[in-house]
């Protein structure tokens, strides 16, 4: 993922030519040969909700109307919104749920 830091955000965006939140985790998640759906809301429903306490780096972390990678520690990889790029960054709000994409 961070070969993608610094790439600009972009509404509606699905590749490293700028991204918004929800291509940014498609097109990860693509390249490990996972299939991702388009919006963060269907990303929602594309895994298994699991406690925050069972985290773990390469889950979802899925709030209104956004979504990133958990890292660990609290950070999550994201493209935040317009004027902003792809990088790694606290998760801000408690508005938050953890989707386990990827089974062991």
């Amino acid at each position: 993922m961070r070969r993608y830091e610094g790439t600009p955000y972009r509404y509606g965006g699905t590749t490293p030519a700028g991204f918004d939140c929800s291509g940014f985790t498609q097109y990860v998640y693509r390249q490990v040969g996972v299939s991702l759906p388009r919006t963060s809301s269907a990303q929602r429903g594309a895994g298994q909700l699991v406690p925050r306490s069972q985290a773990r780096a390469g889950d979802l972390v899925h709030m209104p109307g956004h979504v990133g990678i958990y890292l660990g520690n609290g950070m999550m990889y994201d493209a935040p919104r317009s004027g902003k790029s792809v990088g790694a960054r606290k998760i801000w709000t408690n508005r938050y749920s953890i989707i386990r994409v990827i089974k062991d």
